[in-house]
């Protein structure tokens, strides 16, 4: 796919604020609910309105959303209040009746991006429309399944593409429902810096009052826009009740968030920040140099091993060097996480270089 400005068009001729905000209930539950919800964000920073018609869910027998019929209850939001409406699409039938109940923007969440099949039968389906087009990323941590989906809608002649990021699935422990992964998107922003990014906070977090906090990091990192899920009655929600905040949170929220700017032409400014980005430089370079000895001591290891015919890895020694490091980073005010994902690739790489000498 080609990194073309032209990606980054309906964010300029539709004239939106900064950030682009989406809002509204994971599910439509009834045309009463949908409908105070909207008047409730009508007359605020909210541009598009979403709710879940379809609601894929990960086993049977949970509330699967209302279907169709909330589509006509969308059409009032358009009628009555004036915002844009947006819903989740996960096949051909979808797609087809968004057009024509006249939605403005169609996402695909994270179990369709994960499928090639379903994306090409989704953007053959939208071929050359002018609606916005979305993509979550995929369930797992996989940049370059997020891109294949991208790039089947913008062969499909769909100019109005965008994405959003709303974190991963992960066995780990992590505070986190989908841990961000924030490195991915920064590489995805990196590589398409034209291609519209928008940040997903309540499937991020999955609590509420987290949201605050991963949407100020967004924002932070030049993230273009939120979605955010949000309901008159959270406890009471179909679907998602402890990651949906109120009307009036939302409010307050786009009120005590601070929009950076992306630079600062003064001199001072410029001369620290080269200043500083020069030391990360040099301890950059030294980290690497760092890791290259330790890999040297690791093929030591290997040979030794391979002498004595020991087995690669100790398990032992493995968890003892984890406990050790993650209260040394404690003391240097790093995360457990950062730690253990840093401490598991060392780990790797080392088991690697020792199994390429054991078995050369």
């Amino acid at each position: 796919m080609e990194n073309s400005p032209a990606l980054r068009n309906w964010l300029d001729t539709m004239n939106l604020p900064h950030p682009l905000v989406i809002a509204g209930p994971c599910s439509a539950e009834t045309e009463k609910q949908v409908l105070e919800i909207a008047h409730d964000l009508k007359d605020t920073d909210v541009s598009y309105y979403r709710a879940g018609i379809w609601k894929p869910r990960t086993r049977p027998g949970n509330f699967e959303g209302v279907g169709a019929i909330g589509l006509k209850w969308l059409q009032r939001v358009q009628e009555e209040t004036g915002l844009k409406i947006a819903i989740e699409v996960a096949n051909k039938n979808h797609v087809d009746l968004a057009l024509e109940h006249d939605v403005d923007l169609l996402w695909i969440g994270a179990r369709s991006t994960v499928s090639p099949f379903i994306v090409q039968e989704i953007a053959e389906a939208l071929e050359g429309t002018n609606k916005i087009v979305l993509i979550k990323n995929p369930v797992n941590p996989d940049l370059s399944l997020w891109l294949g989906a991208v790039e089947r809608l913008h062969k499909s002649n769909i100019k109005n593409l965008g994405v959003i990021h709303r974190g991963f699935s992960t066995y780990e422990k992590s505070k986190y429902r989908n841990i961000p992964e924030w490195q991915l998107a920064i590489e995805l922003q990196t590589r398409f810096p034209d291609l519209p990014l928008i940040n997903d906070p309540s499937h991020i977090t999955g609590k509420r009052d987290m949201v605050f906090d991963v949407s100020q990091t967004a924002l932070d990192l030049n993230f273009d826009g939120l979605m955010i899920e949000t309901h008159c009655d959270p406890e009471n929600a179909w679907s998602d009740a402890a990651q949906q905040v109120t009307p009036a949170a939302l409010v307050q929220m786009m009120q005590d968030l601070k929009i950076r700017k992306e630079t600062d032409q003064e001199t001072e400014y410029n001369t620290q920040l080269s200043n500083c980005r020069a030391q990360i430089d040099i301890i950059d370079n030294q980290l690497i140099e760092t890791l290259g000895r330790r890999m040297k001591v690791a093929n030591d290891i290997g040979q030794l091993k391979k002498q004595r015919n020991v087995a690669v890895l100790q398990t032992n020694r493995w968890n003892a060097i984890l406990g050790k490091m993650i209260l040394e980073g404690e003391s240097k005010g790093l995360s457990e996480e950062f730690v253990l994902k840093l401490f598991k690739a060392i780990h790797q790489e080392s088991i690697n270089h020792q199994e390429k000498i054991i078995n050369s």
